[in-house]
């Protein structure tokens, strides 16, 4: 028996070893692409055009400042990605919870139909109906604002259908009964007690729709034609456009590096629910 004991003991360690080296593998070629990416941000365009190292350079602050200096509204590209990323974000979250707690919750006859088609049209690329979308902003006086970057994320197949398969597992429909026992309405039910209880996909998906808003170049490009409300995605791609006489390299790096800031404040600020989420899970279990 100590014998076995002593062989199942090493096999854990084995396998834990295993997965950490597989972790830590994986982690810095994770890490490896940001860590190019700061360094080239503290170099020169000439240190660039000489080829990569691995030692940081000096020119971090004047790259920055040459930015700064240059045409590009990098300041209002910030705010405008804050508000259409943020807003998009919490409007996807938050309908895709709700479309998912109707399907969930309540038993009627389209309720499998209606499940099919919205997954039917997460299948449509955006590239098909862009044409269509654009002209009809146009025709809606809508082209060059916000609006139409934020309002369509109210529709989002992807985070419905995540929300979906978890509420299918951690949310039982006896304790909707309850609720409606004790005399709560399908609003309250909703807001105080299936979203606290939807924290950890919440936070994923609102992870997800922030960073797919942020990165977005495609629809904004077709929207947007005021320098001073285009996004950071339009105005990196417009710098690297620039002609050879004006291109710097390090200025698109250092312009890279911070578009990059907000994204990580918002995975800091938001995982701790994902662990607290995981963690809640595995003590039920």
């Amino acid at each position: 028996m100590q014998g076995k004991d002593l062989d199942k003991g090493l096999g854990i360690k084995t396998r834990r070893t295993i997965a950490y080296v597989v972790l830590g593998i994986v982690t810095f070629f994770c890490l490896c692409w940001f860590y190019i990416l700061f360094i080239n941000a503290t170099r020169s365009h000439g240190e660039l055009a000489e080829g990569f190292t691995a030692i940081p350079s000096t020119h971090l602050f004047e790259n920055f400042a040459n930015l700064q200096a240059g045409t590009l509204p990098i300041w209002n590209g910030m705010i405008n990605s804050i508000i259409i990323a943020g807003l998009t974000a919490a409007l996807s979250v938050y309908f895709s919870a709700m479309t998912a707690f109707a399907l969930h919750a309540y038993e009627f006859k389209l309720r499998k139909p209606i499940f099919t088609f919205i997954l039917m049209v997460m299948m449509i690329p955006t590239q098909v109906t862009a044409l269509g979308f654009v002209r009809l902003m146009d025709n809606m006086h809508l082209k060059d604002t916000f609006i139409p970057l934020i309002v369509p994320g109210i529709a989002a197949p992807a985070v419905f259908f995540y929300m979906k398969q978890y509420m299918e597992g951690s949310l039982p429909l006896s304790l909707l009964e309850a609720a409606r026992i004790d005399g709560s309405g399908e609003f309250r039910t909703f807001n105080t007690i299936v979203m606290p209880l939807m924290k950890p996909a919440v936070a994923v998906q609102a992870i997800f729709a922030f960073t797919t808003s942020w990165n977005n170049y495609f629809t904004p490009a077709l929207i947007l034609e005021t320098d001073k409300k285009k996004t950071l995605p339009i105005l990196i791609a417009q710098l690297r456009a620039a002609d050879w006489l004006k291109f710097d390299m390090g200025q698109v790096y250092v312009m890279i590096a911070f578009s990059i800031f907000p994204v990580i404040v918002v995975y800091i600020i938001l995982s701790k629910y994902i662990v607290g989420g995981v963690a809640l899970g595995s003590v039920k279990g």
